[in-house]
């Protein structure tokens, strides 16, 4: 049983990790905040939609190991299969995740309730489909009280999405440089002024951010006493989260092309070789069941795919090439796919510890670590793109923990000889099928070794010493 490092942001609602699920120990008013939400309609209706994750009341003495910790009343909930951040996610990712937020946020209102806040980390992932965790998040709405999580959607969700789809820029650096997100000022800065023509950008950036420097020095109690005495009500948060699932709903992005967004259309692979390739892919996946799968380089998901048929529960399908990533979560949506997660993700800079004492978003291998590791046409963009030794690039393998399937293109490969050729002649001498054999017989017990028909490549399946 461990306190989850950042829920100390709701003093009324703290949260505990344990391998049969995930605990909330719940102050007075929580529990009075639950109470009401458990009895509401939209709880009944997303738990069975899926959209709001499963969630049971039990009594302290079925969970072991809180030491005496004080609480009103206490939740189980049903752990979802990883942990991601939203600077992990595509843009389709991350509106998918606005809308159902909410889609809840209405739904809840008419029930007397509302979101105390607006973040995306309140959202994870079942492959394609979102799922609301934050029980704690709901409670009673209060005659008069604003939508109190307006600003942080705005910079959290809002600010994001229209930096991606009016100007193209990816967002993902931006929600991995500041936990809070995008401020007022700084989206009106980072768009352009044509922009301000756009639906929902007067209202919502430039006036905004106005409002917030006039109103900087107004203490939040007194602006609240201000929005009661106008007559502020449910109706006026009512109509705002309408006008705001609609603009959002309207935002999108096509990706472009990319070096990677056509690649398994064009991969340099002979049908034999590609057969061939799939079927020892298979054959690993379906050794035994495994519960977490990696897919590092995942491309267009195809070995992900092949991986989650052959008993794989979760895959997280992993690239570093937003565009290409977009295109795949758009397949998994399409296809109502529930157990592949695509994700942003370049392995040579993954997401670090952020947040407080670095503690509060967690790095990527802390998340759960992978049964098995799929490193499949990227060992070479490793080591000669990103000029990692070989060496390392196995320690690395080793360092994840499971159980891998590695590719190797030889020199003779055509991908190979390209990335060689932007390169000087005495680059990379130590690329060779002998060294990076022998640094992996080293890590790890080779359990079978295929050279695929053309000869270039060879793949290996191999379990760490």
């Amino acid at each position: 049983m461990a306190l989850d490092p950042g829920s100390f942001r709701d003093p009324d609602s703290r949260v505990y990790l344990a391998d049969d699920g995930v605990y909330r120990l719940l102050s007075e008013r929580g529990r009075d905040d639950w109470l009401a939400l458990r009895d509401a309609p939209v709880f009944a209706a997303a738990t069975a939609g899926g959209t709001l994750v499963a969630t049971e009341a039990v009594e302290r003495s079925a969970v072991p190991g809180l030491d005496g910790e004080p609480a009103a009343a206490i939740l189980r909930h049903e752990r979802v299969p990883f942990v991601s951040y939203p600077y992990e996610w595509t843009f389709g990712m991350l509106r998918d995740a606005a809308l159902l937020q909410l889609d809840l946020l209405a739904r809840a209102l008419e029930d007397g309730l509302i979101l105390k806040d607006s973040s995306p980390y309140n959202v994870q992932w079942r492959g394609a489909a979102p799922v609301f965790i934050d029980v704690g998040s709901f409670e009673r709405l209060r005659p008069g009280e604003p939508w109190v999580g307006y600003r942080q959607f705005c910079m959290l969700f809002l600010y994001p999405l229209m930096l991606t789809a009016y100007r193209g820029v990816p967002f993902q650096p931006w929600l991995r440089g500041s936990l809070e997100g995008i401020a007022p000022a700084d989206a009106a800065r980072l768009l352009a002024r044509r922009d301000r023509l756009r639906r929902g950008v007067m209202t919502n950036v430039v006036l905004h951010a106005k409002l917030e420097r006039r109103y900087a020095a107004v203490q939040g109690r007194e602006v609240k006493r201000e929005l009661r005495g106008a007559g502020f009500g449910a109706e006026l948060v009512k109509a705002n989260v309408r006008k705001m699932r609609k603009l959002v709903e309207r935002l999108r992005w096509e990706p472009g092309d990319t070096a990677w967004t056509a690649y398994g259309e064009d991969d340099g692979y002979a049908a034999a070789d590609r057969d061939a390739k799939a079927a020892f892919v298979r054959a690993a996946a379906a050794r035994r069941p495994r519960r977490l799968a990696w897919d590092l380089g995942a491309n267009d998901g195809d070995y992900a795919r092949i991986a989650a048929d052959a008993g794989c529960e979760t895959v997280l399908a992993m690239d570093a090439d937003h565009p290409t990533v977009e295109l795949l979560h758009r397949a998994l949506k399409r296809d109502g796919e529930r157990r592949i997660v695509p994700l942003v993700v370049d392995v040579c800079d993954p997401s670090p510890g952020l947040g407080w004492r670095g503690r509060e978003r967690a790095p990527l291998l802390d998340r759960g670590r992978p049964d098995l590791v799929l490193c499949l046409a990227l060992v070479h963009h490793l080591a000669i793109t990103r000029n990692v030794p070989l060496a390392d690039v196995v320690a690395w393998l080793h360092a994840l923990g499971g159980e891998l399937v590695v590719e190797f293109p030889g020199r003779e490969d055509p991908m190979v000889q390209r990335l060689l050729a932007a390169k000087n002649d005495d680059a990379h001498t130590d690329y060779e099928l002998d060294a990076f054999e022998r640094a992996l017989g080293e890590a790890f017990e080779i359990r079978r070794r295929e050279a695929l028909p053309s000869g270039a490549r060879v793949l290996f399946e191999a379990t760490p010493r």
